[in-house]
């Protein structure tokens, strides 16, 4: 999908709104449909216009104006159920929310595309001073792809990478985007989706085309 400028269309994982599913459906032949709270005003929204619902991008299919804000309405396809935790969604759950990046728009996290990798469970949280602190084990596939003060988004959050070891890696959040995101909902046991940075993916497509 392309922005109305050409460019490919991206987010900075900078989340600007807590969700609420209102409603999930079953689709004949699997996939899901969603309804979804959110305050953004139903003007600034237009039908196929693309929302980051954690972290997944999603395409808006129906909207109405609600008294505050609005709700929209989502189908996701078996592809995306099978890569994400959106398969576990249920009536009730938050979600962090993100549109899609305007020209001129500031970037104050990093690029992201809005198509998650896979998903990473969380092993550890703990407090560290006045932030929190996480270990999470994603799938081994995606560990070369992580590199200490690189860039990572979970669950649609830009985060900075900690540490990495052979199975895990660690994540550090300041008490404000404990605030203003679902990570003060998140513990030990959950899972959360992962999208690694674009740009590690391309430098490693590229030194496999050289090898």
């Amino acid at each position: 999908m392309l922005q109305s400028t050409g460019l490919p269309l991206m987010f900075t994982g900078i989340v600007t709104d807590i969700g609420v599913v209102e409603a999930v459906e079953v689709q004949s032949g699997g996939g899901r449909y969603f309804r979804i709270r959110s305050a953004y005003a139903a003007e600034s929204f237009s039908l196929g216009c693309s929302v980051s619902c954690d972290g997944v991008c999603l395409t808006v299919v129906a909207f109405r104006a609600r008294d505050p804000g609005c709700e929209f309405e989502v189908d996701v396809s078996n592809e995306s159920l099978s890569l994400t935790t959106l398969g576990a969604w249920s009536v009730g759950r938050k979600i962090n929310l993100e549109r899609a990046l305007r020209s001129g728009d500031e970037l104050g996290g990093h690029l992201v595309t809005g198509h998650v990798d896979g998903i990473a469970d969380i092993v550890e949280r703990w407090r560290d001073g006045l932030s929190w602190r996480f270990t999470l084990c994603p799938p081994l596939a995606l560990l070369p792809f992580l590199a200490v003060k690189g860039s990572i988004a979970l669950g649609g959050v830009s985060l900075t990478v900690n540490e990495v070891d052979e199975k895990s890696f660690g994540v550090n959040l300041i008490e404000h985007t404990m605030k203003v995101t679902v990570w003060s909902d998140c513990y030990t046991g959950q899972r959360v989706n992962i999208e690694v940075d674009p740009f590690a993916r391309y430098v490693a497509r590229l030194i496999g085309f050289r090898q």
